[in-house]
């Protein structure tokens, strides 16, 4: 069996303190006994090599700075204790601090402070505060409070928690403003890198709305909910794969999300920008997908109608074609279900001029109420409307989907799953944080907003 003993005396660590836990992990019959006893000594192992790691460097010599304010140098105070809560636990320390010589306000600096990338005010080690972060990103703040507890034995409050994730969503929603300033000055963003592969492939880009339920008083739990509409939008990479069975089906690559709390006109910069990223100008096929909502499409016609192929969701037309059926054959009957599934059938096999004559026909028919013509006009202007972006059989023979199927699914995977939970309800600025914080996960940027270039991050 491995000597524990002989390991921890190698990396200098005081081992006499861990002996009872070495005992208990050796004593331990289960294999689930022996990794949690394990797991629990590594963390104390960590702790103290961090701290053996601190005191070594805080014995290293200072080059002292002068004074901002008399011009003299700072001199050395002595060692003043430090602590810190981090993933391994509460990690002290005692490092050295300068003041000028003459006492001049607001001149006390800690070097190793500096070099470790650590405020002054600082509590909480940025990796504790990012794990927490991302947890929240998928789970409730006291589950998130809950799993640190027990994996790490830190205790931390679900408010603290909260707090993390208003200030770092604070820090990314800032970011995102930057950049959409910099778009408008003319500053387009850096491109994204993607493989040779990747690029040769279509570039798909789709938009939906999903409502989420918020509170109609910030920061009070009382009043009626208010349901508000999120604006949804996906860019991907489509690639085509083949099961073992021979049957394609689509694969989506380097997907990216964009979304906001707004209307179409708050869309637009962030979709343009993600666009820019994605590289849409020199995708070698641009495919737009969406139902028939008005601002989605005027949004297209702005951004992308010069070079892209647009698609009317395939399913949201045969809904509309069952009003229809349903208007003219007085509802669920067998004539209704028999006429809409031929007038489907000719929509999605290239007939799409034949079942807009038929609507155009049926209209003229004079026993139908004003009701029932209503409804079949509506229809019959609403597909006439969008002639060109329902030739599914073009569409099939391109290899491109016919339906908005994965924006709907980054719907339910960005907002629903998090968002609309039993009793969940938000305040606008505590969804738009956690909103910003999902999207940067999702789009492989969370790492970033935790890096220490952004010197004016709110502190932890």
């Amino acid at each position: 069996m491995l000597d524990v003993l002989s390991v921890l005396e190698k990396l200098d660590v005081p081992f006499g303190k861990w002996t009872q836990e070495i005992k208990e992990i050796r004593e331990a019959k289960s294999l689930a006994s022996i990794v949690r006893g394990s797991w629990k000594l590594g963390l104390g192992v960590g702790k103290e090599i961090v701290e053996q790691e601190l005191s070594v460097r805080a014995e290293q010599p200072n080059n002292w700075p002068t004074c901002n304010h008399c011009g003299k140098r700072l001199r050395s105070k002595g060692m003043r204790p430090r602590q810190m809560e981090t993933l391994l636990g509460q990690v002290s320390w005692s490092r050295r601090v300068g003041r000028c010589p003459d006492g001049c306000k607001e001149t006390q600096i800690a070097p190793l402070d500096q070099v470790l990338e650590i405020e002054p005010c600082q509590q909480t080690s940025w990796e504790l505060v990012q794990m927490g972060c991302l947890l929240a990103v998928f789970l409730p703040f006291e589950t998130v409070r809950t799993i640190l507890h027990q994996l790490t034995g830190v205790e931390i409050s679900a408010k603290t928690i909260w707090n993390w994730v208003q200030s770092m969503g604070k820090r990314a929603m800032a970011k995102l403003e930057t950049e959409i300033n910099q778009l408008s000055l003319g500053n387009p963003p850096t491109p994204e890198i993607m493989t040779q592969a990747i690029a040769k492939m279509p570039l798909v880009i789709g938009a939906d709305g999903v409502m989420i339920p918020m509170r109609p008083h910030p920061g009070k739990p009382d009043g009626k909910t208010q349901w508000r509409e999120v604006k949804v939008a996906i860019l991907s990479r489509l690639g085509q794969s083949v099961t073992r069975k021979g049957r394609e089906f689509f694969r989506l690559h380097q997907r990216r999300l964009v979304a906001v709390l707004g209307d179409i006109d708050a869309l637009r910069p962030r979709l343009m920008l993600e666009a820019l990223r994605q590289q849409w100008q020199s995708a070698p096929q641009l495919v737009w997908i969406s139902d028939g909502g008005k601002g989605f499409w005027n949004l297209y016609h702005q951004c992308f109608a010069v070079s892209a192929i647009a698609i009317l969701d395939f399913y949201h037309a045969a809904q509309n074609l069952w009003k229809a059926a349903s208007a003219v054959y007085d509802g669920r009957t067998t004539k209704a279900h028999q006429w809409f599934k031929y007038l489907r059938h000719q929509l999605r096999h290239g007939l799409e001029a034949q079942v807009i004559a038929k609507l155009a026909e049926t209209i003229q028919f004079r026993g139908f109420s004003s009701d029932v013509r209503r409804t079949l006009t509506n229809v019959h202007n609403y597909l006439l409307t969008h002639q060109s972006h329902i030739n599914y059989q073009r569409y099939k023979e391109l290899g491109l989907p016919l339906g908005s199927g994965m924006v709907e699914s980054a719907c339910k995977w960005l907002i629903q799953q998090r968002f609309k939970g039993v009793g969940m309800r938000w305040s606008e600025p505590g969804f738009n944080h956690l909103l910003h914080l999902r999207l940067a996960w999702v789009n492989g940027r969370f790492d970033e907003l935790f890096s220490p270039v952004f010197s004016a991050s709110p502190k932890p």
